[in-house]
């Protein structure tokens, strides 16, 4: 009996397994769930945890064992896509940006996008002019530390918070004047506001840019925003299409397709090429479901969509929440007390809804800031000698100017090329190992837009490492990446070899059921009284005459005789 307990409390433990969420605050949620819990379920015990009601903007994100990136689906089991041995490693992230914060019901819900477009500025997404990141900065010191107080904040104290990765003291200082003079009395929540509302106005809000190539090899960055879908290149946006001209995403392999119709039925197609084709099917995967929530007006409009023409070639996706208008008009109906919000003093609690974070002295974590003190050319070292790491850089942080989004959202430039950028954008140097790249894939530093813009820490944390083996990994870098050179079969080997075999069962599955289908019609022919000539010579041959006699015939009977007892239990039934 007890033999059979400790059984049974054994296989209890191994259906459960422990996860890890790393909050936009980084702070860590963790949870014990069962192993056929499905992403949903997770998802919900954050938003729980956060006390979060307007909780379709965000999203669950993890890295896979190849580096690659990936959203949570919530309708599928978390063990079957995170491909790896827990305890398992996420984070809570921003998934579709609102394209209006200031219309957001809650503010605990502006509080949580305010800290995703914060990080986006720090590493590299969001792109502004000189004059507005000062505002920009100086709006988070407001947020973070109130008004200036010549007691406790001394000569440089701006210097002391991690905006960008690199700043010029003159920066510096227009932050600190701002924050003296012009920020006096706003409270975090206006301060935050503020903040996303003039973050809202950049082009680049919202965009999570996808490395890729043109069809002439030059490096390209995709994005999609609230807007629309984006295509930059070097200092220059050279695509624009809004939700509405979108008409088809398709993807093979590595080529990725937009199909669009714009003014005049003009259409067009633009072809690009992914590092990897796990990177392909993602770019297409985020590209579906940024379209569905932006452009539908209902969740039920949803279709699923599939990545090729023919039937059994492709994959097949649908997207399965709800549509931006639907979240407004739910948003509308929250009625209940605004949750508190602990901005500063307090250790994050596990067991508090309300979201808590300790006194910090800069916007980002320590060890980020550590990572981007890196030497830029010991990371280019390593990367030349790796096919699964990228050397991307985001654009130089100084006299930079962007054109309004008045002038970008203009029709007639929907297609042409516009300057976002007068010089190289370079907010951050660190170097980020992307999904996987190709030896020709690796993509020039100078004057190109950051493609992968996260820090070594945050894409380490998001892949499940600690923070002790952040650096150890990095400075080893060279050594891993060729080990994993060396392999000879990869995990995205195994998966192309079984997308080559589901594509060969499909197509014998389809022509099995053609050639049925086409059976049966030639019988219902044959059978029938049509009197065409090929039809009556097929009628003569001996083999057709054993099979209506002898199948045919008595079939036809038992199917009437069949018929005849259901009419007559039907009749009876309604006397």
């Amino acid at each position: 009996m007890l033999s059979r307990l400790m059984s049974s409390s054994i296989r209890s433990l191994d259906r459960e397994c422990n996860c890890t969420v790393r909050l936009l605050d980084d702070s860590e949620y963790t949870c014990t769930i069962q192993r056929d819990a499905k992403g949903q379920y997770l998802f919900d015990l954050i938003c729980h945890h956060l006390n979060l009601l307007e909780k379709d903007y965000f999203g669950i994100r993890y890295v896979d064992p190849d580096k690659q990136r990936h959203w949570l689906e919530f309708t599928k089991s978390i063990a079957k896509q995170m491909k790896s041995q827990p305890p398992f490693t996420m984070c809570l992230r921003v998934k579709f940006y609102p394209p209006d914060p200031a219309a957001l019901k809650e503010e605990i819900t502006r509080y949580l996008v305010f800290l995703q477009v914060k990080r986006d500025l720090y590493h590299g997404r969001l792109l502004c002019k000189t004059s507005d990141a000062a505002l920009l900065a100086a709006y988070i010191l407001q947020a973070e530390i109130g008004d200036y107080d010549p007691g406790k904040h001394p000569e440089g104290y701006s210097s002391k918070f991690q905006f960008f990765p690199k700043h010029s003291e003159k920066l510096e200082r227009r932050i600190a004047d701002i924050h003296k003079t012009e920020l006096i009395g706003q409270t975090p929540e206006t301060s935050e506001l503020n903040f996303l509302q003039k973050a809202q106005m950049l082009e680049t809000y919202g965009v999570d840019p996808h490395p890729c190539k043109d069809v002439s090899g030059n490096p390209a960055f995709l994005a999609f925003t609230p807007f629309g879908f984006t295509v930059l290149q070097g200092n220059r946006r050279v695509h624009l299409l809004k939700w509405e001209e979108v008409t088809k995403l398709k993807f093979e392999a590595k080529t990725f397709h937009i199909y669009a119709n714009q003014k005049e039925d003009k259409k067009i197609i633009l072809t690009y090429f992914a590092p990897t084709p796990e990177a392909c099917k993602h770019l297409w995967k985020c590209g579906v479901e940024n379209q569905a929530f932006y452009k539908l007006e209902k969740s039920s409009q949803v279709r699923t969509v599939s990545s090729s023409n023919l039937f059994f070639k492709g994959s097949r996706f649908r997207y399965s929440g709800k549509v931006a208008k639907e979240v407004m008009e739910q948003s509308a109906k929250i009625k209940r007390d605004p949750p508190e919000i602990h901005r500063a003093g307090m250790v994050p609690s596990r067991s508090c809804p309300s979201i808590t974070h300790g006194p910090r002295l800069t916007s980002v974590p320590r060890t980020r800031r550590r990572a981007v003190h890196i030497s830029i050319m010991e990371g280019l070292e390593s990367l030349r000698d790796s096919a699964h790491s990228t050397p991307v850089r985001s654009v130089s942080h100084g006299d930079s100017f962007m054109r309004s989004r008045s002038q970008m959202m203009d029709g007639s430039e929907a297609s042409t090329s516009a300057v976002i950028s007068d010089e190289a954008y370079s907010p951050s140097d660190s170097v980020l190992p992307t999904p996987v790249a190709e030896h020709g894939m690796e993509m020039p530093l100078a004057r190109h837009l950051n493609g992968a813009p996260c820090s070594i820490d945050e894409e380490e944390l998001e892949a499940g490492t600690s923070k002790e083996g952040q650096a150890t990994e990095f400075g080893h870098g060279r050594r891993e990446q060729r080990m994993v050179k060396s392999k000879p079969t990869t995990s995205s080997d195994v998966e192309e070899l079984n997308k080559f075999i589901l594509s060969v069962l499909r197509l014998f599955l389809v022509t099995i059921g053609l050639l049925f289908a086409l059976l049966l019609l030639l019988i219902m022919l044959t059978e029938s009284d049509l009197d065409i000539a090929f039809l009556r010579d097929i009628r003569k041959t001996p083999e057709f005459q054993q099979f209506h006699f002898e199948y045919f015939c008595p079939l036809r009977r038992w199917f009437a005789c069949k018929l005849r007892w259901m009419g007559g239990f039907l009749v009876s039934e309604t006397k």
